[in-house]
């Protein structure tokens, strides 16, 4: 049998090329999904986050909470509603997004960044203008969509050794505050910063192409693959804000798996990845 150690020093060694290469770039991760609910994988991703800090990766941090949203809201007697895939969003609704993503949610992950000593520091997109918007769409309410992003602001707090954690939600030109659908805004937020990365983390394994998953795409097999049909649903939304990210300047876009235990380092640190990577041409 193999000596587990030996193993062990197997990883590392395959690690350090990268660890190497990514020493002072920027990765940004949108974190959602059932990885959200679990209480051992939101252990792991402080964890794994945390370490991608220590080893002198700047990280920033996107987070969702559509599950515990609709959950306070169904306590409060606020009916959800979806359009096209998205939560309609009046004042009361708005109202539960800040509640969930400002204050429950995103405390929640900064604690348990803190925890393993990660510096996290927690912020919403109202926070010094950092994330400016417009609505997007009437039929969807207060639902904005990405016009600016402050990103001295997130430069500064990277500067100074934290880890910031965004809350999705935005405001416009006359203060309205607008929810912001957390795979869509973690694009402008990594074309803000030039970010070598974006990793969303999701419930599925990464893209799959006539039912297989696709290890690698590029931008063109991507919007092919959205023309046709074979990328639909809940990954457009991914899909489209990774190539509008990759057309912004940020280097290479992965969908991952939350659920797999460190699925983070396993994509970053390995030659073979778990997900999807997207690249440029």
């Amino acid at each position: 049998m193999t000596n587990p150690i030996f193993r062990k020093e197997d990883v590392l060694i395959e690690a350090l090329p990268y660890i190497q290469q990514f020493e002072k770039t920027t990765f940004v991760i949108k974190y959602g999904g059932a990885v959200m609910t679990d209480e051992n994988l939101k252990a792991m991703v402080a964890q794994d986050v945390t370490l991608l800090r220590k080893i002198g990766i700047e990280v920033v941090v996107v987070h969702g909470g559509g599950k515990e949203i609709t959950s306070l809201a169904e306590k409060l007697d606020i009916k959800t509603k979806f359009v096209n895939g998205q939560r309609y969003t009046d004042e009361d609704m708005r109202d539960v997004v800040q509640m969930v993503l400002g204050g429950l949610i995103n405390k929640d992950i900064v604690r348990r960044i803190n925890i393993n000593g990660g510096r996290a520091v927690g912020v919403s997109g109202i926070d010094a203008n950092l994330v400016s918007v417009k609505q997007l769409d009437k039929e969807l309410g207060l639902v904005g969509e990405v016009t600016d992003v402050n990103a001295s602001f997130i430069r500064n707090l990277l500067k100074d050794g934290y880890l910031p954690v965004i809350a999705p939600i935005g405001v416009d030109a006359e203060g309205t505050i607008y929810n912001v659908n957390a795979d869509i805004a973690a694009g402008p937020i990594a074309a803000s910063l030039s970010a070598t990365k974006l990793v969303y983390m999701t419930d599925i394994d990464g893209v799959k192409i006539n039912g297989k998953l696709a290890s690698h795409l590029t931008q063109s097999e991507a919007q092919k693959y959205i023309a046709d049909g074979n990328i639909s649903g809940g990954m457009i939304p991914k899909v489209e804000s990774a190539l509008a990210a990759l057309e912004s300047g940020v280097q290479k876009v992965h969908i991952i798996d939350g659920r797999v235990e460190h699925a983070l380092l396993l994509e970053i640190f390995t030659q073979e990845g778990i997900g999807t990577e997207i690249v440029g041409e």
